[in-house]
C-alpha cells in the first residue's frame, strides 16, 4: 500500500482525527499555488517591484508603493483566495448533499437567491448590509427548495430540479430589479451580477476570512456524518446518524458559505462546480473532500482573476467572465468524459 493512500490516526486527549496523507498533500499544494498566483498578481505589470512589494507588505516602502499594494491589489487577491474557497468548499458540500456533480449553488438557485437579497439592499438599502442580504437571500432560496424537494424520500435529483426551477424564477426577479432601479444603480449592479473583485476593500478582508474559518469549522463534524449517509439513511441511522439534521445543517452551512462569496464579489459561477470535482480527481479521495474543493477554489479563482487583469481589454474584465469561460470548457469536458463511458 502506497504511503500517500494509508490513513494515519491522530489522537489527543481523548480526540480523534483521521488524516489521510494524500488529501492533505494536494490541499497544501494547491493552497501553496493559489497563493503563487496571489503574489504573481501583486506584481503584474512590474509597476511596483516584487522588493517593493515585500516592503509595502511589511510597513517599509515608499507611500507609493504601500498604495498601490495596500489599498488597490491586496484587497483583491486576499478577498479573492477567501472568496474561491468559500466557494469551493459551499460546492463540495451541495455536491455530496446531492450526490451529483452538477449539485453546485449557482447551478441549483442559492446563488441567485443570496443576489436577489443582495440587489434589494444595494439598490433600495443600506449597501453597507449587502452581506446581510445576501444571506438572507440565500437563506430563504435554501428553504424553498428544501420544502419543495421533500416530498417522499431524500433525492439529489429532485433538490437539483427544484433549484434549478427556483433560480429561474430568481434571475427573472433580479432582471426585473436592474429595469426599476436608477441607470447609474443599474451600471454598478449588472457588474455585480457578472461577479467582480474589482471594487472589494481592505475593511472586507477580516469579516469575511473569519466567516470562512467559523463555517469550515463547522462543516467538518457534520461533514463525516454527510459521508456516512452515502451507505443509505437506514444505514446510516443504524450507526446513530440522524440523516434529516444532517442534511439540514450541511445545506445551511453551504448556504452561509455562498452568501460570504456573494455578498463580497457577486454570483461568480462555475468555481463552485469545477473545483470540487478537480480537486477529487487530484487527491483521489472519497467523500466530501471539503478542504481540497477549498484549496483548489481559491487556485481557480485567484488565477481567473490574474488572467482577467492582464488580458489586453479595453477596460477591467469582470472574473465572472473568465470563470464562465472556464465552466464552459469544463462542461464539455464532462460531456465528453460521460460520453466515452
Amino acid at each position: 500500500m502506497s504511503v500517500l493512500t494509508r490513513t494515519t490516526v491522530v489522537r489527543s486527549r481523548g480526540l480523534s482525527l483521521r488524516v489521510r496523507p494524500r488529501p492533505l498533500a494536494v490541499t497544501l499544494l494547491l493552497a501553496l499555488l493559489a497563493s503563487g498566483s496571489g503574489a504573481l498578481a501583486l506584481t503584474r505589470d512590474g509597476l511596483v517591484p516584487p522588493a517593493e512589494v515585500l516592503g509595502a507588505l511589511f510597513g517599509a516602502g515608499s507611500e507609493q508603493a504601500a498604495f498601490v499594494v495596500l489599498e488597490l491589489r491586496l484587497p483583491r487577491v486576499a478577498l479573492g483566495l477567501v472568496v474561491g474557497a468559500a466557494l469551493g468548499a459551499a460546492g463540495a458540500l451541495f455536491q455530496q448533499l446531492s450526490r451529483n456533480p452538477l449539485g453546485s449553488p449557482d447551478v441549483v438557485g442559492f446563488n441567485s437567491g443570496a443576489a436577489t437579497g443582495a440587489l434589494l439592499v444595494l439598490l433600495h438599502g443600506n449597501p453597507a448590509y449587502v452581506a446581510v442580504g445576501a444571506a438572507g437571500g440565500g437563506l430563504v432560496t435554501a428553504v424553498i427548495v428544501q420544502l419543495l424537494a421533500r416530498r417522499g424520500s431524500f433525492r439529489g435529483d429532485r433538490l437539483i430540479l427544484a433549484g434549478i426551477a427556483v433560480g429561474s424564477l430568481l434571475a427573472s426577479v433580479n432582471a426585473y430589479l436592474l429595469t426599476r432601479a436608477a441607470l447609474d444603480h443599474a451600471q454598478s449592479a449588472q457588474l455585480w451580477l457578472i461577479g467582480s473583485l474589482g471594487s472589494t476593500e481592505r475593511h472586507q478582508i477580516l469579516p469575511a476570512l473569519l466567516a470562512l474559518a467559523a463555517l469550515l469549522l463547522l462543516a467538518l463534524p457534520p461533514v463525516r456524518r454527510l459521508d456516512l449517509l452515502e451507505m443509505g439513511d437506514e444505514a446510516a441511522g443504524g450507526l446513530g446518524v440522524d440523516a434529516a439534521r444532517t442534511r439540514a445543517l450541511v445545506l445551511l452551512i453551504a448556504v452561509g458559505l455562498s452568501a460570504v462569496a456573494v455578498s463580497v464579489a457577486g454570483p461568480i459561477v462555475f468555481v463552485a462546480l469545477c473545483a470540487p470535482q478537480l480537486a477529487r480527481r487530484l487527491s483521489r479521495g472519497t467523500g466530501t473532500g471539503l478542504l481540497p474543493a477549498a484549496a483548489m477554489g481559491a487556485l481557480l479563482l485567484s488565477a481567473s482573476d490574474l488572467v482577467a487583469v492582464t488580458l489586453p481589454t479595453a477596460g477591467p474584465l469582470p472574473v465572472g467572465v473568465v470563470t464562465g469561460a472556464l465552466g464552459g470548457v469544463y462542461l464539455a469536458w464532462l460531456l465528453g468524459r460521460r460520453q466515452r463511458r
